[in-house]
């Protein structure tokens, strides 16, 4: 299979399941609507796909830096789109954390295999993954107007509906995995180049958790936000949750580009501050005027995204699995663990006041960033510079 078909498929399979990520946060206001969460309560749900998957996404990565397990493709896609398709079907609330907490277990044994499968596939290319990050941006971005089209129609029993998407995606990457060569067990694949930086991937990885925070902390309340600045408009509510995922197109291209000129450590730097001002715009501006401040601030989140995977992944080239299960996959996950301690103080005073701290999330990333050195980026095999998408080396 040629390079960019596979890309693609890989791409379009991410989306897929990156729309059930996006879901959680999307059934937030009609958990609230027909079911009178709290804001505790809801968080509670938050938490609950965030919590599993915070868990087990580094060990999938070690199991996938050990030996290649491809079938965990369709499997784990399958799994994160039934959690979320039996999330409504009950009015019981310990159902409903356990069916988002299979989503996310499905999420998590998807994310390093899928990065290990898309790096193989692009043979190097920091484009090619940065295409294949944009597919996950984009399943976020879809997530609120899906959720929106089946449950705003028939209400939360029409959940089994959102199925559909992990059915389509675990069938695109069938044709990626018959195209790999088998390996055999204990081999993740060539030898890596370099040695492992693990002081630097540690302080990535602390600026990953401090993006996540801020970014499923948005993503769980923003919604509710907007509405609520809004004379209760369910429709300013969902605009906002869009937006808030869509600026994740945008961004990873745009970081992708940047990077290439200035570095990818010196633009995720850029980007955090930009950040930490939108969100301050974001809890400050009334009524409509939020909305332009959502669409800033997902660009801010979004612009190191597929930057940090492949930083991490030079940091740790030994353990590439390890690696992009961390920076690909708790990057939008673990945040959901401080998500309770949000709707609890939210509950007992308000949802400006909570949301508030998320605006020093950024400036910790920022400040970890400016410890960090710019890698080197090994030449890929089998490209060469007139491919036009062969990383360079920036300082």
């Amino acid at each position: 299979m040629r390079k960019n078909h596979a890309i693609t498929r890989l791409s379009v399979g991410h989306a897929c399941v990156d729309v059930y990520q996006g879901a959680v946060a999307a059934l937030v206001p009609f958990f609230v609507a027909e079911r009178a969460y709290s804001y505790a309560a809801v968080s509670g749900v938050v938490l609950a796909a965030s919590v599993l998957s915070s868990v087990a996404q580094p060990l999938f990565g070690v199991l996938t830096d050990r030996r290649a397990v491809p079938w965990l493709l369709p499997v784990s896609t399958l799994l994160a789109g039934l959690g979320i398709a039996l999330s409504g079907v009950s009015d019981s609330y310990a159902v409903t954390l356990a069916a988002v907490a299979l989503s996310g277990v499905g999420v998590a044994a998807y994310h390093p295999e899928s990065a290990r499968v898309a790096r193989a596939a692009a043979g190097g290319s920091h484009a090619a993954m940065g295409w294949f990050s944009l597919g996950g941006n984009l399943g976020f971005a879809l997530a609120p107007l899906t959720v929106a089209a089946v449950v705003a129609v028939g209400g939360l029993r029409l959940t089994p509906l959102l199925l559909l998407p992990a059915v389509a995606g675990a069938a695109l990457c069938l044709p990626v995995l018959r195209a790999e060569r088998p390996r055999p067990a204990g081999t993740a694949g060539p030898p890596a180049a370099g040695t492992d930086d693990t002081a630097s991937f540690v302080r990535l990885s602390l600026a990953v958790v401090c993006r996540s925070v801020a970014f499923v902390g948005l993503g769980a309340f923003v919604s509710l936000y907007a509405a609520e600045r809004m004379d209760g408009s369910r429709a300013a509510g969902t605009a906002a949750l869009f937006l808030l995922y869509l600026g994740g197109a945008a961004g990873s291209v745009l970081g992708g580009a940047l990077a290439g000129r200035w570095g990818r450590v010196r633009v995720s730097c850029w980007s955090y501050l930009l950040t930490a001002a939108s969100i301050a715009g974001l809890l400050l501006a009334p009524g409509p005027a939020l909305h332009p401040f959502v669409a800033l601030t997902s660009a801010g989140l979004y612009v190191p995204f597929s930057l940090q995977v492949t930083l991490g992944q030079d940091y740790l080239p030994s353990r590439v699995g390890t690696a992009s299960g961390i920076t690909l996959g708790l990057a939008v996950s673990v945040g959901g663990l401080i998500s309770p301690l949000i709707g609890a103080l939210a509950d007992r005073t308000s949802l400006r006041t909570a949301l508030t701290p998320l605006v020093l999330m950024p400036v910790l990333a920022w400040l970890l960033f400016r410890t960090l050195p710019e890698p080197a980026l090994p030449a890929p095999s089998g490209v060469t510079e007139s491919d036009g998408d062969a990383p360079s080396r920036t300082s």
